[in-house]
């Protein structure tokens, strides 16, 4: 069974830095896709980042590109996403998914990943 677990979120400052984690498990080689959706208040779901596993391929959206920085742990099956410089607009619940296959660039909204995590909440103040 696969499971994803998300770790890292919390409330900072504009202009100030977290990292998310993001753990899989169940996966029984690395030809899968992690990637980072979030969904703000009110607002449509954002593919932010996804990482291929298995040759460290990455899309970043525009939204977030230059800010924000997806790598990976293959040892510990666990993805990290740097986000720095936050703003205001960046507060949202954010998930983790996994897929077999890469997602287009720019990452669809509605992407049919096959696994998600619960989801993080981050909260960036003004």
């Amino acid at each position: 069974e696969v499971q994803l677990v998300e770790s890292g979120g919390g409330l900072v400052q504009a202009g100030g830095s977290l990292r998310l984690s993001c753990a899989a498990s169940g996966f029984t080689s690395d030809d899968y896709v992690v990637g980072w959706f979030r969904q703000a208040p009110g607002k449509e779901r954002e593919g932010v980042s996804c990482i291929s596993m298995s040759d460290g391929s990455t899309h970043v959206a525009d939204s977030v590109k230059g800010r924000f920085t997806l790598s990976s742990d293959n040892a510990k099956n666990t993805v990290y996403l740097q986000m720095n410089s936050l703003k205001p607009e960046d507060t949202a619940v954010y998930y983790c998914a996994a897929d077999p296959y890469l997602p287009p660039t720019p990452i669809p909204a509605n992407y049919p990943m096959d696994y998600w995590g619960q989801g993080t909440q981050v909260t960036v103040s003004s």
